[in-house]
């Protein structure tokens, strides 16, 4: 199974706790990278995360970011893959959708992902026949019945 984590995905664990959803959901993202780290889920990740990534202002946060997705990184869409990402994601923002968020999608789709995994409330709405969108909590639900 392959999987695509979008970047606020990866920085759910450092929202604030307090709430009960964004705890649970930081919980199930950290089980989804020990899966990763086990061999029992496969990543992909891009150009474009990588990007995202390096915008963050917090120095910790984004270099463990971006140690974890380039040490487990199964598949990567480099920006060689550019001009299909960008085509793909025109598509995608079509329905709405903000152009950052359509290029995660697109490169998730264009690595043939099973998954793409966010925490993006608006992004969950967004529905395809190309892959399967859900939240970490969900996924890991899902995950007990394979």
């Amino acid at each position: 199974m392959l999987i695509y984590l979008d970047n606020c995905c990866y920085n759910r664990p450092y929202d604030n706790q307090a709430f009960v959803s964004i705890h649970i959901e930081s919980q199930a993202k950290i089980f989804i990278q020990e899966q990763i780290k086990n061999g029992k889920i496969e990543l992909a990740t891009s150009y474009v995360l990588y990007y995202e990534n390096s915008q963050n202002p917090f120095e910790i946060r984004k270099n463990t970011i971006e140690d974890f997705a380039s040490n487990y990184e199964t598949i990567y869409i480099s920006k060689e893959k550019h001009n299909d990402v960008i085509n793909l994601s025109k598509t995608i923002e079509n329905s709405g959708i903000k152009h950052k968020d359509a290029c995660h999608i697109a490169c998730a789709i264009l690595a043939n992902c099973d998954y793409f995994i966010t925490t993006d409330y608006r992004l969950l709405k967004y529905k395809t026949d190309l892959i399967k969108i859900i939240n970490p909590t969900n996924f890991v639900k899902e995950l007990e019945f394979f």
